[in-house]
Order: C-alpha cells, then sequence, then structure tokens
C-alpha cells in the first residue's frame, strides 16, 4: 500500500508535526488538515493492518488530537472521511495494619491467545470437563491503581484498607470516605448480608490527572510520572482532606466475603460472578459495568460464552485502551460459575480459576544519537544507547543498553537510526529493533572499541563470553565501580558511604582504593558542604563498625568476577585467614560443594595477583578483618542472598553471559538450579528464543517469569 519511499517521507512530516513549533500557520488549514489525515490514516494502516507500529499510542494521539482542534477551529475543513469521524469527540508508618477477611492473592499472567487458550485448558482440567466443553468467562478491566479493600457491617462503611500484603494493609478508613463513589451507606442487609467486604481499584481519570501535574507544574514541584503514583500516594495522605482533592475514584470488581447476622456465608446464595457485581452495582457501588465514557463503544465488562469470545474481547481493548478514561494495564478473566471457581480452588499464590491478560508493553519510536561504551566493576565493557529523550510508560527514557557486540549486530543498529524502544511489563527499556526502512543513508554503523574507552588497555573477549573485558584492575572505571560496591548493603555495608558520596570523594582526589575508604580525614569531610562534624563522625563509626566485619562480606565485596553471597559464604567457613586462599589450586576450590571450575578460576586468579594481596594486607593494617569470625562458621543453610531457598532454571539466549555463567551467579544468589520445568519451579529466566520451557511454565501459572535483565536486577549484578 505503501512504498519504502513514502514511508520515510511521512514518518519525517509525523516528527516535525510532533514538534512543539511543528504546527502549520491557521491560515493554511486546509492544507494541514489534509496531512494530518494522511499521516493518521497511514498510522492506522501500520498499526491495526500490519500491528508494526512506527509512533508509540502517545505520538499518535497528538496527532489525532491536532486534527480535533483544526477541525473544531476551521469546520470548513472537516471530510466525511476524516478519522475523527470513527469516535464521538471528547502506606505509611502512621497507618494501623488491619488483617482482611479473606486474603487478598495476586493474578497469574498471560500476554496472548496461546496463553488464554492454556488457561482455558487447565480449567476444563480441573474443573473435570471435556476438552470441547465451553466455560462461560467474565471479562473485567484490569484497572491501574490502588488495590483497596472495603468493609461494610449493618449496611455502614466500616472500614478501608490497602492491599498491603494480601494479608493485611493499612487502615485508610478517614481517606476512603472522602471517595464521593463510595457509599458511606448501602443496603446490603435488604440482600440479608450483615457483613461484607468488597475488593476494588482507587484510581484517577486520566484528564484529572493532566489537571493535577498543570497544578504542581505551576507551584514548582516534582510531576507525578503517571496517574497510578498519584493515586497510590493519595491513599496514604495524613490528610484526608489532601486526599479528596486528587479526585480520586474506586471502582469495585468484586464481593469476597459475605455473611448473614449468624455469620452463614451468603456467597454461596449467587451462582455466578457477574451476579455479584450486579448487585453491587444495584447497591449505588461502581463497578466495571459503569459507562465511564461519552462515546465508550466497548463495554467495561463482558460475560462471554467461551473462549475464543474472551480473546476477542481482550485484543479488542488492547486496542481501545487509550480511548478509555483511565488507566488499563491489561483485562482480567474470571470463570464465571462460582461452583467452577469452587473446583478449581487456589494455589498458595493466586487463585486458579482467574487469569490477567497483560496488554503489550509501550512502545515508542525515536532516533539512537550515539553509543557510549561503559566500564562496570568486573571491566565489562557495555555499549550504551543515547537516545532522543521519549516518554514511555510513565517515564523518560534517553539511555538503553545494547547489552554486547553480538546484540547490535544481530539487530542491525546504527547510530542515526529510528529505533522502536519497549519497556517489557513497564520496567526495563529495550530496544525492539531499527527501522531500517526509514533510513536516508547518513546513518553511521556501531563500531566496537578494541581498547578500554577510559584507561586505553586492549580489550579481551574471554572465550564463551558474550562480553569484552579490560582486564586492567587498575582502570579509573572500575576503581569507581568497586568502591560503590564494596560500601553497598549486600556488601560491607557502610551507612552514608553511597555512590553520590563516593564519586564526589573520588573527584577530590581522596580515593584511589577501596582502603582508602578506611583512611579518610574526617576532620576534612566535617568542612564540606553538606556533611559537618556530626555526618563526619556517623561515618566514622559505620567504618569502624564495617571493619569487624565477618570476612565473607569482605570476599563478596571484592567484586571478583561471579563470586556472589553463597559462593562467599562457602568459601568463609573454609579458612582461617582471607589470605589463606593464595595457596589454593583449583582442585581444592572445587572441593567445596557449588564452587564450579569457572569460579574457582576467577577467585585463584584474583589471589595469585600481588596487587590484591597488597591490597588486601594494606586493609588489614588499617583495621579491616581479615580473620574467620563465628558468623562465617555458620552452614551454608543460613546463607540469606536474593534467591535463598528458591528453584530457578534457564532457557533460551542469553545475551550478557553464558548459561554456565548464569547459573554461577544463580547458586552464588542462593539459588538450587532446576533440571526442568516442574510444579517445584520457582523462577524461569527466559532469553531470546525460549520455547517449549517458557510455554509450560507459563502454563502452570505458578512460576515466575523473569527476562535476563530482571535476573541481573535482582541479584545486583547489572551488566554496566
Amino acid at each position: 500500500m505503501y512504498s519504502t519511499e513514502q514511508q520515510r517521507v511521512l514518518f519525517e512530516q509525523t516528527k516535525q508535526l510532533l514538534q512543539p513549533d511543528g504546527h502549520a500557520p491557521a491560515d493554511d488549514a486546509f492544507a494541514r488538515a489534509e496531512l494530518l489525515r494522511n499521516l493518521i490514516r497511514f498510522h492506522e494502516w501500520r498499526y491495526y493492518v500490519q500491528n508494526d507500529p512506527l509512533v508509540s499510542d502517545f505520538e499518535y494521539d497528538l496527532l489525532y488530537k491536532q486534527l480535533q482542534d483544526l477541525e473544531a477551529q476551521f469546520p470548513e475543513v472537516q471530510a466525511e472521511d476524516s478519522p475523527t469521524r470513527r469516535v464521538s469527540p471528547d502506606l505509611t508508618e502512621n497507618f494501623t495494619l488491619v488483617a482482611h477477611l479473606t486474603p487478598m492473592l495476586s493474578l497469574g499472567n498471560s500476554y496472548d491467545a496461546a496463553d488464554l487458550n492454556t488457561f482455558d485448558e487447565q480449567v476444563k482440567k480441573l474443573c473435570g470437563l471435556p476438552k470441547e466443553a465451553d466455560i462461560a468467562y467474565c471479562v473485567e478491566p484490569k484497572y491501574d491503581g490502588g488495590t483497596i479493600a472495603l468493609v461494610y457491617e449493618n449496611d455502614q462503611l466500616l472500614r478501608g484498607a490497602t492491599r498491603g500484603n494480601g494479608e493485611q494493609g493499612d487502615d485508610i478508613t478517614p481517606n476512603m470516605r472522602t471517595l464521593r463513589t463510595i457509599p458511606l451507606q448501602a443496603a446490603f442487609s435488604e440482600k440479608g448480608i450483615a457483613k461484607a467486604e468488597l475488593r476494588g481499584e482507587a484510581l484517577i481519570r486520566k484528564e484529572n490527572f493532566d489537571k493535577i501535574n498543570q497544578k504542581r507544574q505551576e507551584a514548582g514541584e516534582t510531576l507525578f510520572a503517571n496517574p497510578r503514583n498519584a493515586a497510590t500516594g493519595a491513599l496514604r495522605m495524613k490528610d484526608p482532606k489532601e486526599t479528596a482533592a486528587r479526585g480520586l475514584e474506586a471502582f469495585i470488581y468484586q464481593l469476597g466475603y459475605a455473611v448473614d447476622k449468624e455469620g452463614n456465608n451468603i456467597l454461596q446464595n449467587f451462582t455466578s460472578h457477574d451476579e455479584s457485581i450486579h448487585l453491587l452495582q444495584s447497591l449505588g457501588f461502581k463497578t466495571p459495568l459503569a459507562n465511564t465514557g461519552e462515546g465508550q463503544h466497548l463495554p467495561a465488562t463482558k460475560t462471554c460464552q467461551n473462549i475464543a469470545e474472551v480473546i476477542d474481547f481482550c485484543l479488542a481493548w488492547q486496542n481501545y485502551r487509550d480511548e478509555y478514561p483511565y488507566e488499563l494495564d491489561g483485562m482480567v478473566v474470571k470463570v464465571n460459575l462460582l461452583d467452577l471457581q469452587a473446583r478449581c480452588g487456589y494455589t498458595a499464590h493466586h487463585p486458579r480459576w482467574a487469569i490477567a491478560f497483560k496488554f503489550k508493553a509501550r512502545q515508542a519510536t525515536t532516533r539512537l544519537r550515539d553509543v557510549e561504551f561503559q566500564v562496570g566493576k568486573s571491566g565489562a565493557v557495555t555499549p550504551v544507547a543515547k537516545l532522543e529523550p521519549v516518554a514511555l510508560a510513565g517515564v523518560t527514557v534517553s539511555n538503553v543498553s545494547l547489552h554486547n557486540e553480538e546484540f547490535i549486530k544481530t539487530k542491525d543498529i546504527r547510530i542515526g537510526d529510528q529505533v522502536l524502544v519497549e519497556r517489557a511489563g513497564d520496567v526495563i527499556p529495550y530496544i525492539v529493533k531499527s527501522l531500517a526502512e526509514l533510513r536516508n543513508g547518513s546513518e553511521i554503523p556501531v563500531e566496537y572499541p578494541k581498547n578500554c574507552p577510559v584507561c586505553g588497555t586492549e580489550l579481551i573477549k574471554p572465550e564463551d563470553e558474550a562480553i569484552w573485558r579490560c582486564e586492567n584492575a587498575e582502570c579509573e572505571a572500575q576503581v569507581l565501580q568497586r568502591m560503590i560496591f564494596h560500601t553497598s548493603k549486600h556488601a560491607m555495608d557502610i551507612e552514608g558511604l553511597g555512590e553520590s558520596t563516593i564519586e564526589r570523594f573520588y573527584k577530590l582526589g581522596w580515593l584511589h582504593s577501596i582502603a582508602d575508604l578506611y583512611r579518610l580525614d574526617y576532620d576534612a569531610i566535617a568542612k564540606l558542604e553538606g556533611f559537618g562534624e556530626k555526618s563526619a563522625a556517623n561515618m566514622r563509626k559505620a567504618i569502624d563498625k564495617a571493619k569487624q566485619n565477618p570476612i565473607y562480606r569482605l570476599l563478596h565485596s571484592l567484586s571478583i568476577l561471579h563470586l556472589g553471597q553463597k559462593g562467599s559464604r562457602l568459601l568463609a567457613a573454609e579458612i582461617g585467614h582471607v589470605l589463606d586462599l593464595c595457596a589454593w589450586d583449583i582442585e581444592r576450590y572445587v572441593e567445596i560443594k557449588d564452587i564450579g571450575p569457572v569460579l574457582a578460576k576467577n577467585v585463584q586468579h584474583f589471589f595469585q595477583n600481588p596487587k590484591n594481596v597488597a591490597l588486601l594486607q594494606t586493609m588489614e593494617q588499617l583495621g579491616v578483618n581479615l580473620t574467620q569470625t563465628d558468623d562465617d562458621k555458620k552452614p551454608e543453610s543460613a546463607v540469606d542472598g536474593p534467591l535463598s531457598g528458591k528453584n530457578i532454571l534457564f532457557t533460551g539466549t542469553l545475551s550478557t553471559c553464558t548459561r554456565e555463567e548464569a547459573e554461577a551467579m544463580a547458586a552464588a544468589a542462593g539459588a538450587h538450579l532446576a533440571s526442568g520445568v516442574s510444579k517445584n519451579l520457582h523462577i524461569l529466566v527466559a532469553g531470546e528464543k525460549a520455547g517449549s520451557k517458557l510455554k509450560k511454565a507459563e502454563a502452570l501459572g505458578t512460576v515466575e517469569i523473569w527476562t535476563e535483565a530482571e535476573f541481573l536486577e535482582k541479584i545486583d549484578q547489572k551488566p554496566v
């Protein structure tokens, strides 16, 4: 339909119109209206037909709004085939913890039609129904706000609480009473209900959120990142008047508990979930049944007769969500009949009769301006994309990791490219692809450096690794990053010596190695702006305390490649003094269970380096403990690593390390390595081209699915 050249031209015109000064003069209204209509039709074709958008939903909405405004200002430019004719216009420490009457569990996630079909098959199996049977599901919006629980007794609002940990939450009753969508009394007694607990979501309309941020901007206050943050913050306001000022609304989507005067369960009198929702609607609550937007052409909730209808409805809402007045991040699919819900039952974490269909991750297009190479504490050289800032899922993204050389080559990423950026799970920015069809010939291939960008040392790429490394231990970038890690919570845990403070001391020339952290001039620190005698005294106290740490903390703090908390514990239990490791050979290391040859080689290499030995000797002279303590003798089972007690499995291709290295890092974090997907698996780390293991784990519904980046975040091993 559109040639490559036509697409490039239309895209450039789009970017020009999206600039702050991109509006054409008013006297050129006819030409501008026609241009906007053509651009909107083009982007609709890319989105709906090609399923390959070139702009974000937000950018599309800006174009659409320009056309709406233009047609409103100049009615004569309106056209019958205009795209605007498609749709009608327009917990803090101060709160008391309270127990929920019934647990508020999480939901399993699905991401496409195949996942929903798998869920349907599992439900039929749990209910003892044949595969060809149809099951009715109630599908509702998955509101993106703050979850609440409301308790009514004798028709009066008794209590409002946050979700908390699912078992108990913060008592926020005074704040809940300010929400006009929450009745202070409701005629439950007419239905034979003496006490009830309702579940819902407190959220802010998009238009109200924009007004709130506008006022904050005018007042010079920090803007909220998204409506969810504004809503959840409002729930825990100390002053209910401030909660009221945010304009929160509450949607009630479940009757979770209901008993009569004798304490008998009233829920058993209902036959279906949607029946209970209609009851709540009739009692004056705002439910997903409510008509919440002028011109809304999709119902917010629907009882579907089979999974095929569910899929169609969910996909329709995925395309429509930006027209809805409230933020959604998916749809919730619930088995409608309550007797079938009872047959499905629950896991410890979620009901087996419900699942969340998550909408596609937020995406946007922007230009790759440059690529910088950062050096981490272990010498890993990581390429980082410098982007033209783009709004994505509530934040502004300007830097994105490109992982390694192979990642850049595989995706053919070039400086100057328009790239599609995604925040998977609304967390970690990721470049999905470069838009090669939009190139104009000025783009430059990314050249990976042959030498360290900081110290100039020739880079090496170890066998079976995907990353290049600088092996100069004196490299300034590595030294700084190692000092930052050395003082972190999981290492020596020195309070008051955070990243910004270490960087400041480093720039002042006070720090050149880890040892310098233990010979700081506290009198000089006291004279620094922002410090003072008390701050300097507290820092001295924290450093003196750290000097007495058990040696497993010291070992972990040395940034030895892949040596995590667990491995440090294992080694500390076998030695009387840290420098005993200087005499160990590979065989001695691997005699210890869970210490493999890769980790053994890394530790041996560190302790055979005279500079490292001299560093440790200097630290000991400065009072740092290098001798085994009673804490070091505790069994490995006492290790409280970030993945302690978790069974983990890796699948697919990893971009920042080999499978063996990832498994070593997981073991060092306290995890047990699983051999396959089963009900005993806790975590599956899915790399690129993950296959059957991923599908099986998703079907189980009990396994946490992590990306490679999420895994590295969890174990505090960021690849930069």
